[in-house]
Order: C-alpha cells, then sequence, then structure tokens
C-alpha cells in the first residue's frame, strides 16, 4: 500500500549547498522531517550543479518520511546568467537591462524543457521570450519561427 501525503513543500536551494539554517530549518522542521538526513540527500543529488539555484520539492509523508524532487534552475536566472546582469528591470517596459539571442533562448528552453507545460521547442522558447519580456531583458534577432509571429520586446 502506498504512504500516504501529509504535505508537500517547495523551496529554492542553492546546488550542494543545503544546511540546517532558513529557509529550509524552519520549513522542514516545522512539518517533523529530519533536517540533517535531507541535507545530505540534497547535496548529494546536486553535487553536480553546485551553486546554482534549484527549485526542489519535498513530498512529506504522515509517518515523517520523505522524498524529494529536484528541478532545473529557474528561467529568470538561466537569463540573468546569460545576458550577465545581476538583476531584471524594475520598469521592464521602459529601461532594457540586457540582450540575449534566440539561440541563447534556445538552449535555456532545452534545458527547461521538463519542467515547462509545453510540447514544442517553440512554445518553450516564447515562453522563455516572454520571461525575458518581463525582466526588461531584450531577445535580438529573427525568431526561428519567422518574423510573421515575431514577440514584441
Amino acid at each position: 500500500m502506498a504512504k500516504e501525503i501529509e504535505t508537500f513543500i517547495k523551496l529554492q536551494v542553492k546546488g550542494g549547498q543545503a544546511n540546517p539554517a532558513p529557509p529550509i530549518g524552519p520549513a522542514l522542521g516545522a512539518k517533523g522531517v529530519n533536517i540533517m538526513e535531507f541535507c545530505k540527500r540534497f547535496n548529494a543529488a546536486s553535487q553536480d550543479r553546485m551553486g546554482q539555484v534549484l527549485p526542489v520539492v519535498i513530498t512529506v509523508y504522515k509517518d515523517k518520511s520523505f522524498e524529494f524532487i529536484v528541478k532545473t534552475p529557474p528561467a529568470a536566472i538561466q537569463l540573468m546568467e546569460a545576458a550577465k546582469i545581476k538583476k531584471g528591470s524594475a520598469q521592464s517596459n521602459r529601461n532594457k537591462v540586457g540582450s540575449v539571442t534566440w539561440d541563447q533562448v534556445k538552449a535555456i528552453a532545452e534545458s527547461k524543457m521538463p519542467d515547462l507545460n509545453c510540447f514544442t521547442i517553440d512554445s518553450a522558447m516564447k515562453m522563455i521570450a516572454g520571461t525575458a519580456r518581463s525582466m526588461g531583458i531584450t531577445v535580438s534577432g529573427t525568431p526561428p519561427w519567422g518574423a510573421a509571429e515575431e514577440v514584441e520586446n
């Protein structure tokens, strides 16, 4: 028989650097999860992505055992790395803070594909371009699907 799920906990943790300090400790401690066991298992699972911010979804069961799924880094963080900026624009419609190419958008879309709710690479690229636009990052060049459907920046 399957274990009964008590709750889900969603956190963003740097890969290989989980420790019992906030925000991890209080979030897991409140649900009765063994904090050190999570930190050890997460650090081992994310060793190859050291220092990257990784979303993690922790499934906590009634018997206080847990499982977790490590997802791909957020699109916003990948876009900031590609554009070599520290943060997005406060007024994205007026102040542009960086630029990325469609090739960079495609690379980010391909890496995020398992976590996005789309089926084609073109629709994933449009989602990433929309995130870039909302951050004040322009996408330069012609989109691969043609200029007729070009995403406004």
